[in-house]
């Protein structure tokens, strides 16, 4: 096997969904420069926007996330062609 071709940072990193606050740890190696404490161990922290513990594919249901009115802007915008 050749040397030193594996990352070095390869460790447990806690992954947090920020749209419902679901935390679950993996190993990793990503970039962080939070940390979170889970269960008096202490984790760097990567913080997701989605996950597939809030996703609409993987809990089937539907969830409008409007993003600085995004969706109030395409109606206004797309409104007068359906007229």
């Amino acid at each position: 096997m050749k040397k030193d071709i594996h990352p070095t940072n390869y460790r447990l990193v806690a992954f947090k969904d920020m749209s419902n606050e679901d935390v679950f740890i993996s190993r990793s190696t990503a970039e962080t420069k939070d940390t979170i404490e889970i269960e008096g161990v202490e984790y760097p922290l990567f913080k997701l926007e989605i996950s597939s513990t809030s996703h609409p594919f993987y809990t089937g249901k539907s969830k409008l996330v409007d993003t600085a009115g995004r969706i109030d802007k395409f109606k206004t915008k797309y409104a007068k062609r359906a007229k």
